[in-house]
């Protein structure tokens, strides 16, 4: 007989972090320092590369590193990332959390909040 486990499921908010793509690696192991175990880095471009292009003037390429966090892990995450933002010109960026309404199974869960509670073992 399997054993029913009782976990209290802590919020998981997906963040969003768009850096330098030179950064995007600092960033994403700063990320993964928060327990987050699952990362997508996705090449983007700021808003500003229409006005750069009328100019003439080029545009540092961007990253989109997307996240899963636990809630109670993104507000300290994302103090992390705005002190990180200013230490100068090339660790600029934007970051902001958005909340999850469900995830389906208790292993997907389990690996999404990094928690190694809900991993099955074997008798």
């Amino acid at each position: 007989m399997e054993e029913t486990r009782n976990i209290a499921p802590m919020k998981l908010e997906v963040i969003l972090a768009i850096v330098h793509n030179e950064k995007a690696a600092y960033y994403s192991s700063l990320i993964q320092s928060s327990q987050a175990n699952l990362h997508l880095t996705i090449p983007a471009k700021g808003t500003s590369h229409l006005i750069l292009d009328y100019l003439g003037l080029s545009e540092k390429p961007k990253s989109l590193i997307i996240s899963i966090v636990r809630a109670d892990q993104s507000a300290g995450l994302i103090d992390l990332l705005d002190q990180t933002f200013k230490k100068g010109k090339n660790y600029k960026g934007v970051a902001f959390t958005v909340p999850m309404s469900s995830v389906i199974g208790t292993l997907m869960y389990g690996f999404l909040s990094n928690d190694r509670r809900t991993v099955k073992e074997k008798a």
